[in-house]
Parts: C-alpha cells; structure tokens; sequence
C-alpha cells in the first residue's frame, strides 16, 4: 500500500484521480509487492522506497493536471553493509520511475570505480562518457562510489570521472538517475569531500544489516527454491554458522548466506558428485533433508578466508582473520 493522503482521490477544478488506481495503472502497486516478497526484512528501507513512491506519484499527477510543478530530483544514495539488497531495491526503483515516466527505461546499469576511471591521461572521460550514454535514459548505479575519490594519490584520475558525472547529474537529471552505494562511514566522507554530490542526492536509503533470525530465513528460502530443507539438527547447525561467520571478516549478509548455501552437500556429498557417482536423481535427492553431517565441511571451509581477496573496509585480509580458526557444528 502506499502512503497516500486518507482520501483516495486528487481533484482540481476540472479533473479528479484515483490514487490507488493511478499506482496500479503505472506497476507501482505490483512492484512494491514483489520487493515484499524478493527481501526478507528491510522494513525501514521498504517504507522509504514506498514514501519515494508515493511523492512522486503525486508529482506526476499534478503534471498531468496542469498544476505548478517542477521537475524532481531524483539522485539517490544507497548506504548499507554488502549484501543487503542495494542492488535489489536500485532495480526495483528504476521500475517504478519507469512506470511513472521519469525515465525513459526502466535498466539499470550498474558500474564500479573500474568502469569509469581511465589508467592513463586522457582515458577517463572517453571511459565515463560511454558508460553515461549506456545509462542515458534509465538509472546508473555506483557501487562503492566513494573509491572514485583517492586525495592521496596525486596521479588519480578519478577526480575527472566525477567533474564529468557532476555536471550530467545536473544538466541532464530528466534523462538520467544516479544512484551512489557504498558504506554508510565511507559515503559520509566521500560526500564531505565532494559537496556537489550532496547537493545533488535527493533521496537518502540506509539499508541496515539482516538480523540472524532473517538470515536463517533466507537460507531456507534458498534451499527450499532447490528443492531442499533443513533436518532439525542442520538447522541448529546453521544458526550456530551464522551466528559465528557474523563475527568473522568480509561478512556481507544474505551474498555470505548464498554462498554457504552453495557449498552446501547434499546426501553426505556435493550435489554434482551424488548424481555422477552414485546416479541417483534429483527427485530422490530433493526429498531428502540437509543433514548436520553434510555441513561441516562446507562450514569449515566458509569461516577460512581466501587469499587474495580484498576486503570491503580495506583492511588486509590476511592480517585481519585467523585461518586457524574453524566452525564446528554441535554434536
């Protein structure tokens, strides 16, 4: 439902609309719906998305009726933990002004720092411009935007890839959404040190990390989409699993709960492994329970970090974990 004044109808003089039909005309109603239904909690952020729904609604009503208006900004920031549904709800987003005709389609591209700073003089703007003329039209998401800005390097060209996108932000923000992820700390700097995003960001989103309750909801979701459930005792052992991976580094909350998910055996072994060597099927297989023992090694091997991988808060990996340490699930 969408927050909407308590009538259902705007009038003016000439002509009157029904809110509710308007939100249903224009896919809003749908596509609130399926956000309920693709993230498990996030209600601060579902309510926000619904509020961001609404104005504009309304906005788009008064155009139509000739009233005084202006066009809205529509930049946003998207700041929260890895994995909880940024990407998600900017998709969603992008579906909903498309909808209501704010932009012309409803994509997303999403792009990193990579995508738009050039390695050399002169390789950033041709970089940035391709990649803004891709977006044109629909919606254009930054993920860990804040990586564009590097003030100790002198040689960085990341500050030209963020002139460009300033003055695209403003002089075409009919044609184009930007919306900036990351960090909520590192976001707060980033708009510190480049006041002309700030100024141009007009809706604010923090997505808060997913409870440990929610976690283990979305682990059955995922299993249950497979074809697969938890025994009793694995899903004592998985709400162990969470509760110790939370406190390990490089957590990123439902993407870490998908990836134990996909080092999950089945049948005492990988899925894959089960169907080749033994070559039972997959309808004897789905019927078959995730048992604790299948777990312990997929859960031994999901608390040891990789080499090589980077951590989101920039910290040193190897320095920042203890491989020694492993889960074990209860007996």
């Amino acid at each position: 439902m969408l927050d909407v004044p308590h009538a259902t109808t705007a009038e003016t003089s000439e002509t009157s609309f029904d809110l509710r039909k308007e939100a249903e005309a224009a896919g809003i109603t749908d596509t609130l719906q399926q956000l309920e239904r693709e993230l498990i909690g996030l209600r601060p952020v579902k309510n926000r998305v619904r509020q961001i729904a609404s104005l504009l609604l309304i906005e788009r009503i008064r155009q139509r009726a000739g009233l005084a208006s202006s066009p809205p900004t529509l930049h946003m920031s998207f700041t929260g933990n890895p994995g909880t549904g940024k990407t998600t709800v900017a998709l969603r987003m992008a579906k909903i002004l498309h909808g209501l005709g704010f932009v012309r389609r409803g994509q997303v591209i999403s792009v990193t720092r990579d995508d738009l700073v050039g390695q050399y003089i002169g390789h950033t703007a041709p970089k940035t411009k391709e990649i803004l003329k891709k977006a044109m039209g629909g919606v254009l998401f930054i993920d860990e935007a804040y990586y564009l800005h590097r003030p100790d390097n002198e040689r960085d060209y990341g500050q030209e890839a963020i002139e460009i996108l300033l003055q695209v932000m403003e002089n075409q923000r009919e044609d184009l959404v930007v919306i900036l992820a990351g960090y909520g700390e590192r976001m707060t700097s980033f708009f510190a040190s480049n006041p002309g995003f700030r100024s141009r960001i007009a809706h604010h989103i923090e997505f808060p990390d997913y409870a440990e309750a929610e976690l283990l909801v979305i682990a059955e979701l995922m299993l249950k989409e497979r074809g697969y459930r938890f025994s009793a005792a694995a899903r004592e052992a998985f709400e162990k699993y969470i509760e110790l991976r939370r406190t390990q580094p490089f957590f990123s909350n439902a993407r870490s709960i998908r990836n134990a998910v996909d080092r999950t055996p089945a049948c005492g072994r990988p899925i894959a492994s089960c169907l080749i060597s033994t070559g039972c099927s997959m309808s004897s297989i789905s019927k078959r329970s995730i048992r604790r023992t299948s777990l312990r090694a997929a859960f031994s091997a999901a608390v040891r970090t990789r080499r090589g991988v980077r951590s989101h808060d920039g910290r040193n990996p190897h320095r920042a974990f203890d491989p020694g340490r492993r889960f074990r699930a209860p007996r």
